[in-house]
């Protein structure tokens, strides 16, 4: 089937940018197989791989969002509202190369004077606030459960059932990595004994002639490596050793029932006190990463020569560090939320999410409170491939599939790089009710820490995609509503009719639109052209 047929799209679109009434056509989707536009066959280029969620479907044969054709066809040189975006996450880094020039900056506040110039209740928020103070290793919120010794709880017994699981399995994955590790180093010391060596080729290896055992179980090893998207050992001992550090980190903190993480001397079951951390909201070490990635998705420097582009280009970014090495602790997301509106904020991400809450009602209420004064909260759907109609999540807007209290809550699944029927990243969450859109979150390059750039996957790089598009809307049609704002996203994307791969199952098979509230993927290039004509 062809698209529907596009009338000179990018006058259309220009005009209806100048607000002369005109319409356009939003775009259909291929349908897999036997659309005009054929599917991608070849590999991605290195530029696509970094680029990917912001290319476009039709042009480019890739799942993307359509940015780079909004911004040439639609954006141009407009000029927009700056737009403040807070980061509920993991430090970020403020000095990154490619951040520097759009964080946030508290004009009511003087820097380091040690006095509450705003009168806001927070000394010294400069560029946002750290509920964490200098922690940043937790448990998970079932282990804090555990660990309570309160038999009485409810959750109880199905934490300990989860945790007795758990645990098993990462020392399971601990023994693992630590054999696989074993085996890719000896295989490099062999390869490179052999080739006098160190940066030796995949060819170079494959043209390897021998009959010595070791030699040729070490090729046997390099090989296995390159059939997994590896480029050679080094990468591979690097993955590997990630890898087992994030293992550790599972073992040692996060299901350490012994382990204490809060360490900001602030009670996090007492919402009487509020005011507690400090204006540090820098991560506390390299690894701290993930705010950084979060912060480059919605607003890396566009067009400056350097690692990354963003999605949006007039957003100032808040820093709210509120979400540690493990679970974030529900007081201080709820305060975060509040901090974020009541500072200026028009849209709130949040990549962040666990499967037990005992204050949830905390933070919907202050979802609740976003919602009433007009700004939007992009959520991480979640990365366990699980149906979050049935298994519940948090933060939610909703308990269960029950009433939302807000308007302006969108949640967000990850879409992997490849049109078609494994176009669900096998690690995101889905729900027809509690699921809004899908947007790309899989090898996502962004910016990390010390002016460094990496490529990450989870729902939490798909919810900054949003984030970026709503902030464009958001920048460019000032006068729309978050609510409008929201209702523009879900309606504009693009439609999947196609089936899909569902958790990673390839015996799971089900329509697109099972699996998600619009049945669409976010698309930027439509949102605009549908913001103008709601605008007009």
């Amino acid at each position: 089937m062809k698209t529907i047929k596009i009338l000179s799209l990018s006058v259309l679109a220009t005009a209806l940018f100048y607000g002369c009434g005109s319409t356009a056509d939003i775009l259909s989707t291929p349908i897999e197989n036997i659309d005009s536009s054929p599917l991608k066959v070849s590999e991605l280029t290195e530029n696509e791989k970094h680029t990917w969620g912001h290319l476009d479907l039709v042009k480019d044969t890739i799942p993307g969002m359509s940015v780079e054709k909004a911004y040439k066809e639609i954006i141009k040189n407009k000029k927009g509202e700056t737009v403040i975006v807070a980061v509920i996450d993991t430090g970020i880094d403020i000095d990154h190369e490619d951040l520097n020039d759009v964080i946030w900056t508290n004009k009511e506040e003087i820097p380091n004077n040690g006095k509450d110039d705003d009168k806001n209740g927070y000394v010294d928020d400069i560029h946002g606030w750290n509920f964490l103070g200098d922690g940043y290793n937790e448990q998970l919120e079932y282990v804090r459960i555990l660990a309570s010794g309160d038999t009485s709880n409810t959750e109880y017994s199905k934490a300990q059932a989860e945790y007795d699981k758990e645990y098993q399995k990462y020392n399971g994955y601990k023994t693992n990595y630590e054999q696989i590790l074993q085996q890719i180093t000896s295989a490099d010391d062999a390869i490179t004994k052999y080739l006098g060596k160190s940066d030796y080729t995949k060819a170079e290896v494959n043209a390897i002639k021998t009959e010595d055992e070791a030699l040729t179980q070490a090729i046997q090893v390099a090989k296995y490596m390159y059939s997994n998207d590896m480029d050679s050992l080094s990468e591979a001992k690097k993955e590997i050793k990630n890898g087992l550090e994030s293992i550790n980190d599972r073992l040692n903190y996060n299901l350490n029932k012994a382990f204490k993480g809060r360490i900001n001397d602030d009670n996090p079951d007492d919402m009487s006190t509020k005011f507690y951390g400090n204006g540090n909201i820098k991560p506390v070490k390299k690894t701290e990463s993930h705010g950084t990635h979060v912060a480059g998705i919605i607003a890396a420097e566009r067009n400056n020569g350097k690692g990354a582009n963003g999605v949006a280009n007039n957003v100032k970014i808040m820093s709210l560090r509120a979400v540690p090495n493990g679970d974030e602790y529900d007081k201080d997301i709820a305060l975060a939320i509040r901090y974020a509106v009541d500072n200026g904020a028009k849209v709130i991400n949040g990549s962040f999410g666990k499967y037990y809450s005992p204050h949830s009602e905390w933070v919907r209420d202050a979802i609740t409170y976003a919602g009433k004064n007009d700004v939007l909260f992009i959520n991480a759907a979640g990365n366990e491939g699980a149906d979050i109609d049935i298994t519940n999540v948090y933060p939610n807007d909703a308990i269960g599939v029950g009433p939302e209290v807000s308007n302006t809550f969108i949640t967000v699944g990850a879409l992997e790089p490849k049109y078609g029927s494994g176009m669900i990243a096998g690690f995101s969450n889905y729900g027809k009710v509690n699921v809004d859109v899908f947007a790309p979150g899989a090898k996502i390059y962004s910016t990390t820490p010390e002016n460094e750039y990496d490529t990450k996957g989870g729902t939490s790089m798909a919810a900054p995609a949003v984030a970026g598009v709503a902030a464009l809307i958001r920048s460019y049609f000032p006068k729309l509503s978050a609510a409008q704002v929201k209702q523009i996203i879900l309606d504009s994307g693009l439609a999947i009719n196609t089936k899909v791969i569902v958790g990673g199952d390839t015996n799971d098979i089900k329509p697109f639109a099972d699996l998600v509230k619009s049945a669409k993927m976010v698309n930027a290039y439509n949102a605009l052209i549908m913001a103008a004509k709601t605008a007009n």
